[in-house]
């Protein structure tokens, strides 16, 4: 399985999600990436799984995802995210 990022640290505070990836610490605003996330109560933010590859973080309790990826702005190339060679 490919790595794609290490996703640590996620916290919030308000209306804002601080998360480090890649070793960078990044924060964003709750209304700007998630309705459900800006609106969720403490228990419902903080039951988060991160998905072994690094690429997804996934909410259960709210059934909301996010992509690393969208977070950062980014799109992996499907040749280099499934390690194909041309």
């Amino acid at each position: 399985m490919n790595k794609y990022h290490s996703v640590e640290n996620i916290r919030f505070s308000e209306q804002t999600m601080f998360i480090t990836i890649d070793g960078k610490e990044y924060r964003y605003d709750l209304n700007k990436i998630s309705r459900k996330l800006a609106s969720a109560a403490h228990r419902e933010r903080e039951t988060y799984r991160i998905s072994p590859s690094g690429y997804g973080i996934h909410w259960p309790l709210l059934d909301e995802d996010l992509s690393v990826d969208g977070l950062l702005g980014i799109r992996h190339s499907p040749a280099i995210a499934f390690g194909e060679h041309g």
